[in-house]
């Protein structure tokens, strides 16, 4: 037999449902699990794709990665435990047309490979453009080159035209329809040149000063094999002696393979955190709504002998059923708009990922289940413990704020969920730590101006409509005060992010000189230095950056030798670990500012060093630095600090040496950066003159990351929707939650004589007041954070227009009035006698 509580439970939730008493907490819970569980579908999905193609994506089982060629120990005792090794080589150039084909340039990506590429996944070529494509076990012979369709089209060529890489001419001979271990990061925006390792050197493009990215894969058929070179891999980098080797695993990933998913990843949880943050606001005030409207119900039920359980228990099998009802929808929501995000994010993320698992599901009930128990139930519950006698007397039984354990429980459960989802304690904290500090913030304001209305207002020379409204909202400051914070939330995101899409991206830009260079020239040799420099001045560049770059390896400071070991900061590790481009003049760059010690011009055994990295290396004046430059070193005294405005787009190092020359058996080449004349061709005659030089676009290269970031933000926008959704339930919930108090207020005043219209000019303006200043403070706060943005990250100069508080106070006006139009539009229209009937039972 079914037990008494939940046949109760489900007569009422049906009850409810018909009188549309449980639709706003349907719709809040239901946005809270559809925001969260998009992005959770998202991520199930991108990690498992991952998963599935990871050893595709690394291009073996493991990977040893390093700037100089692999050392032989590694190939050594990967031949040793039987597994098989490939290398292949990477780094941008310039590739470029015959003059016959119209010798048009661009830059790529060389890959030279050699047999048995790849180790793990599938290589897929087709033979022309248009034509199917097909896995292949073959690599590039000898004089072939295969390309990406996309340098075909920039380049204007077809398959069996020749490609000019440097000195060297290789015949086009396939298009790459699939890549596995191609990865993300700058270089894969460039179009793939792949290469026989044994055409390179006569592409005269492997210099001792060039950037280069050696990759050793390693794969076997015995999983012990792969682990024992995996381990002895990692403690071989323990060794002061190995620089520039990392171990990359299944289990590391590549480092750049999922930075630009990940911090997109990390947006959209943000977004989707503040979104269940205020659904759980939403869903508060919302049951205590509920609550209030069924007080008489439940002291009916006491007075037919319903005990406390039975009601206690029936109204917890209601929201139970309720919690997983809204659930649904919001997974299946959440489903379909994790859709979405693949489609705006086209490009980063392959269009063929797995299905999702179980997981999202799961955690979306979860969720939608802990909103109903920790923020729905303890005011709902409060019904069982209504006394009969409120049948009778209407004064007993209000409800009363909900313990502070109950709440703790409920808070610390719901806050638990929200640092798992995040997938990172740290953005879970301050997400959950930012909402609280802005709503406190919000609150703090919105209540003085509460105040400052009250005493500002005076009721004898006012308008009988301002007079009114103030008092409404003075007489419940506390639901004001809920009101203007839970829109003003919802507000500051949106008015943030379209700051940062338009004023400070504009102002950024505007920020960048119109004369600043948009070419870098880098691996110009000593031998081209002079011709170089004349061509740049016979096509009319008068000014142009011109330095020598020298690669060298910071090992020793004060004599102590020095490794990423020595230091805990992750870019301190890195920047010890790598070569720097260094640098040497007479003179301080112009473009850079002095803000310790002095430069003297000429001086030999003296280093002028970046501000930015000497405070993360722990580097001060008087310090001296070894570095070794091609296994030659290098020692010199720090005697100043530069400020680098990296965002200038002049050349700018982290060391230089304050000499106008270098020993000459340091292996060095040049770098220019300038503004590319406006004469047609220049580019490609450029790289014709000098094949062995790489010229980088640095317009394209700007507006293609903008593209990655513009689909990043789109997805964003799309999310905060959401968030917009869930502020305007709160505030719907809070505008509501006054309902009946309004109704009774303006039944008197109808009674004693006040006309329709002065009422609804009195909702009117009370509302919109609410929305005004909500969207202020919202832009205000805006601003505040959009100048800090400015200030601190962007490193340039904003002002905000006035324009920016004026429309956030409009915006937040008319959706306050949307609101309240909706939740309070029967207020008015309900005859005076029904409501005063209803407030005398």
């Amino acid at each position: 037999m079914m037990p008494s509580f939940f046949l109760l439970g489900w007569r009422t939730l049906w009850r409810d449902l018909r009188a549309g008493g449980l639709r706003l907490l349907v719709v809040a819970v239901a946005l809270a699990v559809a925001a969260l569980t998009s992005v959770g579908f998202f991520a199930d999905r991108l990690q498992g794709g991952l998963e599935r193609d990871a050893l595709q994506l690394l291009g073996g089982d493991v990977v040893i990665a390093s700037d100089l060629p692999t050392p032989a120990a590694f190939t050594d005792k990967a031949r040793a435990l039987g597994l098989r090794g490939v290398t292949t080589l990477g780094f941008p150039t310039m590739g470029r047309a015959s003059d016959a084909q119209g010798g048009a340039s661009r830059l790529v990506a060389l890959k030279s490979v050699e047999a048995g590429y790849p180790l793990r996944g599938s290589l897929q070529t087709a033979d022309g453009s248009g034509a199917p494509a097909a896995p292949t076990r073959d690599v590039p012979a000898r004089g072939e080159v295969w390309v990406d369709p996309a340098l075909l089209e920039a380049l204007g060529l077809k398959i069996g035209d020749p490609l000019l890489l440097g000195d060297a001419q290789l015949r086009i001979a396939r298009t790459i329809a699939i890549e596995p271990d191609r990865g993300a990061g700058f270089m894969s925006f460039a179009p793939r040149a792949m290469v026989n390792t044994q055409d390179l050197p006569a592409t005269g493009l492997v210099q001792p000063a060039s950037r280069l990215t050696y990759r050793f894969a390693v794969a076997g058929d015995s999983p012990s094999a792969v682990q024992e070179f995996t381990a002895w891999a990692h403690r071989a980098l323990q060794d002061p002696a190995v620089h520039g080797v990392r171990v990359e695993s299944l289990d590391s990933g590549r480092p750049e393979m999922r930075q630009t998913l990940d911090r997109a990843q990390k947006f959209l949880s943000l977004v989707a955190l503040l979104a269940a943050l205020l659904s759980a606001v939403a869903v508060a005030l919302a049951a205590r709504g509920f609550a209030n409207d069924h007080l008489d119900a439940a002291a009916l039920l006491r007075v037919l002998g319903q005990s406390q359980r039975g009601i206690a228990g029936g109204y917890v099998v209601e929201f139970t059923l309720v919690g997983l009802f809204a659930s649904a929808v919001g997974v299946a929501l959440g489903y379909a708009v994790h859709h979405v995000f693949v489609l705006l994010l086209a490009g980063l993320v392959e269009a063929t990922l797995p299905a999702p698992s179980l997981w999202p599901v799961a955690f979306g009930f979860g969720m939608g289940l802990t909103l109903m128990f920790a923020f729905g139930l303890p005011p709902v519950l409060q019904l069982a413990r209504v006394p009969p006698l409120r049948v009778i007397r209407r004064d007993l039984g209000g409800l009363k704020p909900a313990s502070l354990a109950v709440l703790g429980v409920g808070i610390a459960g719901f806050a638990a969920l929200l640092l798992a989802v995040s997938s990172d304690r740290k953005l879970g904290l301050i997400a959950v730590g930012g909402f609280a500090g802005a709503v406190a913030l919000f609150a703090l304001l919105s209540w003085l101006a509460v105040k400052v209305l009250r005493a500002s207002v005076n009721e004898a020379t006012a308008p009988r409509w301002l007079v009114l409204a103030t008092r409404q909202i003075s007489a419940r400051p506390i639901y004001a005060v809920v009101q203007v914070s839970s829109l003003a939330v919802g507000l500051l995101a949106l008015v943030l992010l379209v700051l940062l899409r338009t004023d400070l991206i504009d102002s950024w830009q505007r920020a960048t000189p119109a004369d600043a260079p948009n070419r870098f020239v880098i691996n110009v040799m000593p031998d081209q230095a002079d011709a170089f420099q004349a061509t740049l001045r016979d096509a009319g560049v008068q000014r142009y950056d011109w330095f020598p770059m020298i690669r060298g390896r910071l090992v020793a400071i004060n004599g102590r030798e020095v490794g990423p070991q020595d230091y805990t900061d992750d870019r301190a590790r890195r920047l010890v670990d790598r070569e720097f481009n260094l640098s040497n003049a007479a003179r301080a760059p112009e473009h850079n500012t002095l803000v310790a010690g002095r430069w003297t011009e000429g001086a030999a055994g003296e280093i002028s060093v970046e501000d930015g990295i000497a405070e993360t290396l722990g580097l001060k004046l008087g310090d001296t630095l070894r570095f070794d430059i091609g296994g030659i070193p290098s020692e010199a005294r720090v005697t100043s600090l530069r400020k680098v405005d990296w965002s200038s787009l002049r050349a700018n190092f982290f060391v230089m040496y304050t000499t106008a020359q270098m020993p000459p058996e340091l292996p060095v080449t040049y770098l220019a950066a300038y503004r590319a004349p406006g004469a047609p061709g220049f580019d490609n005659a450029l790289v014709r003159a000098f094949p062995n030089i790489t010229n980088v676009d640095m317009g394209a290269t700007l507006a293609q990351v903008q593209r990655v970031l513009g689909q990043v933000i789109r997805a964003v926008e799309f999310l905060f929707g959401f968030t917009l959704a869930a502020g305007l339930v709160v505030l719907f919930a809070a505008v509501t939650a006054t309902r009946e108090e309004r109704a009774r207020e303006f039944a008197i005043m109808r009674a004693v004589g006040a006309r329709a219209s002065l009422l609804r000019q009195v909702q009117r303006a009370e509302l919109a007041g609410i929305g005004l200043l909500a969207g202020f403070l919202a832009s205000t706060v805006a601003v505040a954070v959009g100048w800090a943005l400015a200030r601190y990250v962007f490193d340039f100069q904003w002002t905000a227009t006035p324009w920016v508080p004026l429309a956030g106070a409009l915006a937040g006006a008319v959706l306050a009035l949307a609101a309240g139009w909706w939740g309070l539009r029967e207020v008015l229209r309900r005859p005076v006698v029904e409501t005063l009937r209803r407030a005398a039972e």
